[in-house]
């Protein structure tokens, strides 16, 4: 009688439990230990302090903006900073936010009318931090439309200049996140 060296055995059920193993094992170490993602509170985190106080320098010519940013600003430091708004006595961290203007550029005229625009939004962020203390412009742009009603122009004006500021601030929490990642790796 002859031994074979080799036998193979073909069997569906077989072959998939194997890999159904395999498979099952590498999803659950990816599950265990994560890809290393962290959001940028965590980075934001290491610039920032618990106690923050936001200071709003109220702009003469649009002083209805004032109001906005800073209960924007809080509402950020309390999601995504996960801190708390203090008196400016007891903060360990300082943001001062200089609204310095906005300038609508026309982009399509209708009838006379402007049916688009540009605006550009300038904020100004000063902040103090255990890390020391920074300042930062930025220029928030933003392209919207426009009815060609010169009553309904004004209040769309005002949305837009809030969705820059938005965006703006937006900018600088990818800013301070940044300086948290540069200081995390400095460590």
């Amino acid at each position: 009688m002859r031994k074979k060296l080799f036998t193979i055995h073909y069997s569906p059920q077989g072959y998939l439990s194997r890999w159904s193993g395999a498979l099952f094992t590498v999803i659950a170490l990816l599950l265990l230990s994560a890809c290393g993602y962290k959001p940028s509170s965590h980075f934001i985190q290491n610039v920032f302090s618990d106690s923050v106080y936001v200071e709003v320098v109220i702009d003469r010519v649009e002083p209805e903006n004032a109001p906005y940013i800073k209960d924007e600003m809080n509402r950020l430091v309390y999601t995504r900073f996960k801190g708390h708004i203090v008196p400016k006595e007891q903060a360990e961290s300082q943001i001062r936010i200089d609204y310095k203007g906005s300038t609508f550029t026309p982009l399509t005229y209708e009838d006379g009318y402007v049916v688009r625009y540009r605006a550009n939004i300038r904020v100004k962020f000063d902040m103090v931090t255990k890390k020391g203390s920074a300042s930062k412009t930025i220029v928030s742009i933003l392209e919207s439309d426009i009815e060609k009603s010169s009553i309904s122009s004004s209040a769309l004006k005002t949305e837009a200049i809030r969705k820059g500021l938005e965006k703006a601030l937006n900018e600088f929490l990818a800013y301070a996140a940044a300086k948290g990642v540069l200081s995390a790796e400095s460590k």
